[in-house]
């Protein structure tokens, strides 16, 4: 492929709920621009860009994949977003290199949760945010209601472009509203045709493009109340603007697997939607702090952002990257901003799904890949020495789903830490932490489809077997009142003996696990074993009398005891102590804790009552609410940590995948009895 200027690049990212034709729409550009030659298909598993054998299987995205095509002179950089909210970390590094995102929305089932999350991320990302209705081949399909859902949703704004002429069912007709003419689409070939009579829809569609570019300045917003028409200038230029600034979303409309009207699609985002060079400017952060300006401009300092890597143990890894300004090339120093160090540029490719090609340099406003960049991670800035700049990495969302992962054979642990750990270049929401409490490895991500993801991508990619369980509960054990109790350990044998007897008094107190003192008047028990005695306590306090959990806010103090001059030794204390803890640990009153944590629970305004209920029957106090943006609330709660396992999933079943949480430890608390009993048969179990 040739190279292009930033005037004559567009970087679109496609999004949108789950199965509303992202990845079909994208492969139907891909024919018709002729950058394959056959359409690929989902369900027969052929598709560019969704070539991952985790894909294939589950027949959808799961991962982000990038595709170049060429039409009209203007080369159009594809990225496809997963649309499963399990992958929804996708759809963050997608928008980043994105200028545009291109919302797919299914023509049967409307706006989604999808829609909107794409909405937003898109938004937050200041992108120019385009619409496309798919699927209007399927009879069931309903084009006018989709488009009165999305102004419904999304505002006055959204201004239909392209619109279908239905008969009978049938949408083999579409209107381009600006260029006042209609296509007809058959056996595969697109031909002119009479305008169609609309009737009252046709003004009502005019009226409603009048709205939008009322919207774009204010000369034209009192022109349109005044109730003056705009002229045929005004409604080109206010759209082309507002597409550009944001201020209009566009809606386009077709069928992906019949290519119907994707070509309307692909000459409209031309002259349409914003070019690499209208909005890839970025502040930066140089090295004092200070905010630096990088406009996109091949001959400056090079600045380029890392937005995906691909960790393939055959292939090796691959940096998918964005050059904000300059040119990458095999001759461009770089240095990662991250690391410090200077990146070596073996090569530099452009790369279509799986298929990679050499490029000579990748320039301002474009996007490639990089291969074997060892210390590279997604996020990263690789920019000049002489301009050192740090651009905005990707603000993922948190993980909020864990399950304790364990190899299928003893042993393999490394393993799977090591495949994790490459899972987790590729996709940044995976992550495995130790719990040295529990000694489990416990992994986090979005979902359960997401854990289900990697534990098959260890098996085919690093062929480690693993499984996963719900994580343990690490409880804590303490005393209620305060005991006086003796430890006496003596032992004969041949030669020395061993003797140690202490009298330790054990109380309730404020602290994180044993707090040692003594009060030994006259000797009773030499200072020297003071030490022993204290290690001793330590030792014992990690296995409690009544589940086998460490104690904690256990005060002990050694009051009196006796020695023997020559039997008496270190070990003889420790044995001593140990004894005297297990004598008073039971007649201590001794009480389960459990942790307990802080759930920020931001949910829809509707579903706050069902989930403060949700809150009340895991056993947690709904501490307030708090009003978040675009209509959510913030459920502040403290909850046991026991009772949340599955409460992701709750969360998204109940807000149908809108809400999110984060879940924090706290303290521990006492255990109701019912379920401290609950516990303490189940260890008893377990022995």
């Amino acid at each position: 492929m040739k190279q292009y200027n930033a005037k004559k690049i567009l970087n679109i990212a496609l999004a949108g709920h789950s199965g509303s034709g992202k990845t079909s729409v994208a492969e139907s550009i891909l024919y018709l621009t002729g950058a394959t030659d056959r359409l690929g298909k989902i369900s027969d598993g052929n598709t560019t860009l969704d070539f991952d054998t985790e894909e294939i299987k589950r027949k959808s995205s799961v991962m982000t994949a990038v595709a170049p095509v060429e039409w009209k002179n203007t080369k159009i950089n594809l990225i496809d977003t997963p649309g499963l909210f399990d992958f929804e970390g996708g759809v963050y590094e997608g928008m980043r290199a994105a200028d545009s995102a291109l919302i797919v929305v299914s023509g049967k089932d409307g706006v989604n949760v999808g829609t909107e999350k794409a909405v937003k991320i898109a938004e937050k990302q200041g992108l120019t945010k385009i619409f496309f209705v798919n699927g209007l081949c399927d009879e069931s399909a309903r084009f006018y209601r989709v488009f009165e859902n999305l102004k419904a949703t999304f505002g006055p704004s959204v201004c239909p472009v392209v619109v279908p002429y239905i008969v009978d069912g049938q949408a083999n007709i579409y209107v381009n509203l600006f260029e006042y003419k209609a296509y007809k689409y058959e056996n595969g070939t697109v031909t002119a045709t009479d305008m169609p009579d609309m009737g009252d829809r046709f003004e009502g569609l005019r009226e409603a493009i009048k709205e939008a570019v009322a919207e774009t300045s204010e000369e034209l917003l009192d022109k349109f109340i005044m109730g003056e028409e705009f002229t045929p200038e005004e409604i080109i230029m206010g759209v082309s603007q507002g597409v550009k600034d944001g201020t209009i979303c566009p809606v386009f409309c077709g069928d992906a697997h019949n290519t119907f009207a994707i070509d309307q699609l692909l000459n409209s985002l031309v002259w349409l939607a914003p070019k690499a060079c209208d909005k890839g400017d970025e502040i930066g952060v140089d090295p004092n702090g200070e905010p630096v300006e990088v406009s996109v401009n091949e001959d400056a300092a090079t600045a380029a952002i890392v937005f995906k890597t691909v960790a393939d143990p055959f292939v090796g890894k691959l940096s998918y990257i964005k050059v904000v300004s300059g040119k990458v090339s095999v001759d461009t120093p770089l240095i990662n901003m991250r690391t410090g160090s200077q990146e070596r540029i073996t090569k530099v490719i452009t790369v279509k799904g799986k298929k990679q090609e050499d490029a000579a340099y990748i320039g301002a406003g474009d996007i490639g890949a990089i291969p074997k960049l060892a210390s590279t991670k997604t996020g990263d800035t690789l920019c000049s020495p002489l301009r050192k700049v740090t651009l905005d990495g990707i603000d993922y969302p948190a993980s909020s789903y864990s399950m304790a992962i364990y190899p299928a054979k003893k042993g393999d642990e490394d393993k799977v830490a090591q495949g994790i750990a490459k899972i987790s270049e590729e996709d940044p929401t995976v992550k495995l932490t130790n719990n040295h409490e529990t000694h489990e490895m416990i992994l986090s991500g979005m979902g359960e489809q997401h854990l289900d993801v990697v534990i098959s991508k260890l098996k085919t990619k690093y062929n480690v077997d693993a499984s996963l369980q719900q994580p343990k509960i690490a409880y804590r054990e303490t005393i209620r009142k305060s005991v006086k109790v003796q430890g006496r350990h003596k032992k004969q044998s041949g030669g020395h003996g061993q003797f140690g007897d202490v009298w330790i008094e054990f109380e309730p107190c404020d602290c994180d696990g044993l707090e040692f003192a003594e009060r030994i008047v006259g000797g009773a028990v030499p200072k020297g074993f003071f030490p022993a005695v204290e290690k001793g306590l330590r030792e014992s306090i990690q296995k409690g009398p009544l589940a086998g959990y460490p104690m904690v806010g256990v005060k002990a103090t050694l009051y009196d005891g006796s020695y023997h001059p020559v039997d008496s030794s270190e070990m003889s204390f420790k044995m001593a102590a140990s004894i005297a803890y297990k004598n008073g640990m039971p007649q201590a009153s001794p009480a389960l804790l459990e942790p307990i944590g802080a759930l920020h629970a931001t949910v829809p305004d509707a579903n706050m009552g069902d989930v403060m209920g949700e809150v009340n029957k895991r056993r947690g106090r709904v501490l307030g609410m708090n009003p978040a943006e675009n209509g959510m609330q913030i459920v502040e709660a403290e909850v046991p940590m026991a009772e949340m396992s599955d409460f992701a999933t709750y969360i998204r079943q109940v807000t149908q995948g809108r809400g999110s949480f984060v879940f924090e430890f706290v303290r521990y608390e006492e255990a109701p009895a019912n379920v401290a009993k609950k516990v303490i048969e189940n260890s008893e179990n377990k022995e």
